[in-house]
Order: C-alpha cells, then structure tokens, then sequence
C-alpha cells in the first residue's frame, strides 16, 4: 500500500470513528446535525466568496449567489441550535431541486422549456428542427437528427451525425459541399476519411487528391490510393505532383532524397533514381561525422545503389560504434 492510500484509509477511519462516536454519545439526530452544519458552513463559505467576487466584477449574478449566502448561513445557524429543524429540511430540499434544475437544464442548453417538453417528433412537424435533430441525437436517432440537422441548415451537424449512423457516403457528400461553398481545404479530408469508411476509394482519392492542392505532402498518399484501385495513369500523376513536392524539400533537407529516388524508380526513371540516391547517401555521410548512428543508413544506400565495398565499409563503422554503445 502506497503513502497516498495509506494516508486515505487512516483518514477514513478517523472520520468513521468520530462519526460513530457522535452517534453512540448523542444519537444519530447529532451526526446528522453535525454533517449538516460543516457542510451549510462550507457552502456559506463558498457562497461568500463569489458573492464578494461577482459584487466586485458587477455581475448580474451577484444576486443568486447573495441569496445562497443567506440560505446556507441561516441553514447552518440552525444546525448549530436545532430550533427550527423544518427550515433546514426545506432549504435541504430547495438546494436538491436547484440543483436536479441545474442539472436538467445544462443536459439541453441550447432548448427553451417548449422545446424541452415537447417531442423530437412534435418539433419536426412544427418545424423546430434544430431542436428535433438535438432530441434525435440524444435518442441516439442519428439519421433523423442529421435530417433535421439539414433542414435546419446545420450541415456539418448532419456530418457528424451521419457518420454516427455508419451513413459515411452521406457525410461525405456534405463535406464535399461544404468545401466547395466555404472554400476551406479541410472539408476535402473529413470527405476523404468518410469516403474511405464507405469503401469508396476511387471517390476518397478525388477528395483527397483536392486537399493535397494545398497540402502537398498528401500527393504521395492521394498516388498509392490510385495504385490500389488500379488507376495507373491517375496514380503515375499524383507521383509526379509528390516528386516535385519532394524535390524541393530535398533541396533544403537532405534527408528526402531518399523519397525522391523511391518515386523516380516507380516512374521508371533509373538514372534520376540513382542519381538521388548518391545525394542521399552523401546526406547519410555527412550526417554520419556527428552522429555515428548514421552509419547504418549510408550502408543501405550503397547496398541500394549496389556498391558493395562502401556498403560493407559503412556497416564496418556503425558495429563499431554499436559496440562502443554497449
């Protein structure tokens, strides 16, 4: 048993122990006293503070917060003198019913008491659809929610709750409209993903080809989709849009020319292939003087390129640095 716990556990049996001390002593009318009073004192306490707090912002919230003040304080004046215990009670009970209030209202926030009493069906009809679609949604009714969501124009709403209802072609399809009426790339990706759930992987493609317009690094992904699917020529496209973007990243971090060389052999381009990778493993060398980790990626590509006294070299460097870390 850990302190913490230890700590825990004497604590409650201290707590217990005076509890049933009290009660053996004085009767369970005290302890109920005694519970009651630290706890109305505690309240007031609290109460008292973000009275002081809300009075010195000029809050409209002063006066809720005033009235807890006067309750609890009262509440836990008669604890201590037990004259009026049926006061108690029904402070006791307001602050139940508050708080049941409090509670039930923080569930549907955005609903007025109509709406709250009235049926997700009832509001359809009357045309109180984003309230029917909030029912719908708590009812776990996620296709009739996302149908009210619409008709209420909240269409990433009805998104979410056709991708809740496994509908994913339906939330794709309002992703692509929003994208297409906001301008926002990131409506082509939740289109993309929601594409791919559905199985569509010629329509996820589309999607995602639309977002790697403006997020480049996503060409790659956008070209091995079409691979899957079989579409060479779309496929060979994106390989060249996901080239030029690794180009140019190479050029300013050296570590990508092994992507670069990776796409010129799937484009067939063996000499531009091999050619990246020499500047990949000059990169790996370089790299290699400070860091002797590196060792062991200038051996694979000398193994690529098929040089194989360099490769066996490098390897040579990077056990004896693998040995020295042992």
């Amino acid at each position: 048993m850990d302190r913490v716990t230890l700590t825990l556990a004497v604590a409650l049996l201290i707590i217990l122990g005076i509890a049933g001390y009290i009660t053996h002593a004085f009767g369970a009318v005290m302890l109920l006293r005694v519970i009651l009073f630290i706890g109305y004192l505690g309240l007031a306490a609290f109460s008292a503070f973000f009275t002081a707090l809300l009075l010195y912002a000029k809050s409209r919230y002063f006066l809720p917060s005033f009235l807890s003040l006067l309750a609890s304080g009262y509440a836990a004046y008669q604890c201590y003198t037990w004259q009026q215990p049926m006061h108690v009670a029904y402070i006791t009970a307001a602050y139940i019913i508050i708080i049941a209030a409090g509670l039930w209202w923080i569930s549907e926030p955005d609903l007025s008491i109509y709406e709250r009493i009235r049926s997700p069906q009832a509001l359809e009809k009357s045309g109180r659809y984003r309230a029917a679609a909030r029912k719908y949604e708590k009812k776990q009714e996620y296709a009739k929610a996302a149908e009210c969501y619409l008709q209420a124009g909240l269409q990433e709403s009805a998104a979410w709750c056709y991708e809740k209802a496994e509908m994913y072609t339906k939330a794709a399809e309002i992703y692509e409209k929003l994208a297409e009426g906001k301008g926002d790339n990131f409506y082509w990706k939740e289109a993309y993903e929601m594409y791919k759930k559905a199985g569509e992987t010629v329509k996820a493609a589309k999607c995602l080809e639309r977002y790697a317009e403006d997020e480049p690094w996503f060409w790659e992904d956008v070209a091995k989709i079409y691979e899957e699917s079989g579409d060479i020529e779309n496929a060979r496209r994106a390989w060249k849009e996901a080239l030029e973007y690794y180009i140019k990243e190479a050029e300013e971090e050296g570590v990508f020319w092994e992507d670069v060389a990776k796409i010129y052999e799937k484009l067939g381009e063996e000499d531009k292939a091999r050619e990246a990778m020499l500047k990949f493993a000059e990169y790996c060398e370089n790299e290699a003087r400070s860091n002797p980790a590196w060792w062991k990626h200038v051996a694979e590509a000398y193994e690529t390129l098929g040089n194989s006294a360099k490769a066996k070299e490098a390897l040579e460097k990077y056990n004896e640095y693998r040995h020295h870390q042992q």
